[in-house]
């Protein structure tokens, strides 16, 4: 076994209860773990992200997005329709058209605390 190997590996087997308890206390419900897991699923898709960094800049029509990532309307249409469903956007109507923006500044920070993270390098 090299070094890197033994780092998942504990050579004392020793249990510390303390730890586990206080984070058995606190622990998450089943429900809001797979909650989480679906909604960090949605960032996993590279056209999504494309959306939501556009969408932090400036409120978008669905036109300005099929032009801005080169897709058509359909396509397009559908990564929005995950994203609402997400409640990650939201639209307002302006007459016949439809205005995306980011729903809140949650979303503003967890794209940019995942963006300066993958930055560090």
């Amino acid at each position: 076994m090299n070094s890197e190997e033994k780092l998942d590996v504990c050579m004392d087997f020793v249990v510390h209860r303390e730890i586990l308890d206080s984070i058995n206390e606190n622990a998450l419900s089943d429900d809001a773990v797979n909650e989480l897991a679906e909604f960090f699923k949605v960032f996993g898709d590279a056209t999504r992200l494309r959306i939501l960094h556009a969408l932090s800049m400036a409120e978008m029509c669905v036109c300005d997005l099929c032009e801005l990532l080169g897709m058509n309307q359909s396509a397009v249409s559908h990564q929005l329709k995950v994203l609402r469903q997400s409640r990650l956007i939201k639209y307002r109507r302006e007459g016949r058209n439809v205005y995306y923006s980011l729903d809140d500044e949650h979303i503003q920070q967890i794209f940019e605390v995942g963006l300066k993270h993958i930055m560090e390098k």
